[in-house]
């Protein structure tokens, strides 16, 4: 009988979590194996969602962009007859680069990668299934599950992927829809919801909470959801589905827990996820899912079973790629006995809707509660001239700092370039960098950046005015 391979580091999936955690045991010298059931790597979300949201996004974008910039210009409209393949532009050509340079980073690294289906045999043996139908047993010390998620499947919803869909088969749409009704309000819900308005979708959100996206900073959700209806789009809160059918005449009828009846042409059924755990046998490693039908783990990302680690999307919230990416590359820094580096606080959420939301670092409300109060500068986008330059005088940076206005906790920020602009703050936030610091430099003109020394000296101001009156 043939011997199985022996790794160190096993990582089955090659999503954005696994692929930093394979990355990160590599670079550490470690002999590491991905078991990707995909023939490529980067993970089956980044390739049938994230990709193409941000693409039909950027051209959501752009057209809605013509009409608030260009002045005296027509700007360009699109409508039912418009197909959602032809919004996407260089959709494939992205992917196939994409594709190639995250496979190219993860074996310049040392780290093998191996195509077929992964089975768990045990706390450290994996069963693999190659494209060819043989399979072999892999041994590991340390064995860490990022395989992913998928769109969840409520009970009583029939989706049928024409006319009822999920986050997957929404974009196989040929055309666009006149309108929408949008059932759930999480991150995928609120980013689908307000790209598909933005094209002149009439989308309906349902929530059954009473604001989308909770996690975040309520200042923030407050502009979304302003935003989201000034440009045509309806917010429902404290509703629930009750009853949802095609009555075969072209209409999806959605019936609320509050008796209202919507009709749209599509409906978008966003009610979670739950993990892509299917085929991977985790009971014969000792491991159960949660009621919500994710991997638990700790703080560290290690399950019941101490080699056996799960990261990303397979343990549900918050499923966003950059605290997936964290969380594969903390995982193994565990396992592996090394310093942990970056503290999940310090890595920023981007949530890529119209406009974009972005946070990093502690809140006005965690900082409140921690420290008895703060200061709290703000800056609009209409005080700089980019905002005015590029029509989206609706944003908002907010600085939280400490009591005494001296050191920064965490930003918020809301408006065009949210996702780009929040890094300066994760920067200041791990140099420790003081308030003043964004008053005393200078930064390009006209830019979006301007807003950090806006909301500086907003703190400084109330600063000053709090030692006056102590004075």
């Amino acid at each position: 009988m043939t011997q199985p391979e022996r790794y160190d580091v096993v990582v089955i999936g090659a999503g954005p979590a696994g692929q930093k955690a394979a990355v990160t045991a590599a670079d550490a010298g470690r002999r590491v194996l991905v078991i990707e059931k995909s023939r490529n790597v980067g993970g089956e979300c980044v390739y049938h969602g994230t990709i193409p949201s941000k693409t039909i996004r950027e051209t959501a974008l752009y057209l809605s962009g013509l009409e608030r910039r260009a002045v005296g210009v027509g700007g360009t409209r699109v409508g039912p007859e418009t197909m959602v393949k032809s919004l996407m532009g260089r959709l494939d050509q992205v992917l196939a680069n994409y594709g190639r340079q995250i496979a190219q980073q993860t074996r310049e690294t040392g780290a093998e990668v191996l195509h077929g289906r992964a089975r768990l045999a045990g706390a450290n043996e994996i069963d693999v299934t190659h494209p060819d139908g043989t399979s072999a047993r892999i041994v590991a010390d340390v064995i860490v599950v990022a395989t992913g998620s998928r769109p969840r499947k409520p009970p009583g919803i029939p989706i049928d992927h024409e006319h009822i869909l999920d986050s997957d088969s929404l974009l196989s749409l040929i055309y666009l829809p006149h309108s929408m009704v949008v059932l759930g309000a999480g991150v995928i819900a609120c980013e689908f919801a307000s790209i598909f308005q933005s094209l002149g979708v009439h989308v309906t959100i349902v929530d059954g909470g009473k604001r989308p996206m909770a996690f975040l900073d309520e200042e923030l959700v407050e502009r979304f959801v302003a935003a989201f209806e000034a440009d045509g789009g309806r917010y429902v809160p404290g509703n629930k589905p009750a009853d949802v059918y095609h009555d075969g005449l072209g209409t999806v009828h959605t019936t609320l827990s509050s008796g209202e009846v919507l009709q749209s042409q599509k409906t978008l059924v966003a009610l979670g996820r739950t993990a892509s755990v299917g085929g991977l046998a985790v009971e014969n490693a000792g491991l159960d899912l949660t009621e919500r039908g994710f991997l638990a783990v700790d703080d560290v990302g290690r399950t019941s079973v101490p080699s056996i680690y799960a990261v990303g999307d397979v343990i549900g919230p918050p499923a966003l790629a950059a605290s997936a990416m964290n969380q594969g590359r903390r995982a193994v820094r565990h396992a592996l006995g090394l310093d942990l580096g970056t503290p999940p606080e310090l890595i920023p959420v981007g949530i890529y809707t119209v406009p974009e939301m972005a946070s990093v670092g502690s809140t006005e409300d965690q900082v409140t509660s921690q420290y008895g109060g703060c200061i709290v500068g703000r800056c609009q986008f209409d005080a700089i001239a980019r905002g005015q330059i590029n029509g989206a005088q609706d944003g908002l940076l907010k600085l939280v700092t400490c009591p005494q206005g001296r050191r920064v906790f965490g930003a918020q920020i809301v408006g065009e370039g949210a996702t780009e602009l929040v890094h300066m703050a994760q920067m200041a936030l791990i140099g420790q960098v003081p308030v003043d610091a964004f008053v005393d430099n200078v930064f390009n003109f006209p830019t979006f950046a301007e807003a950090y020394r806006i909301a500086a000296l907003d703190v400084v101001a109330q600063r000053a005015q709090g030692l006056r009156r102590a004075s």
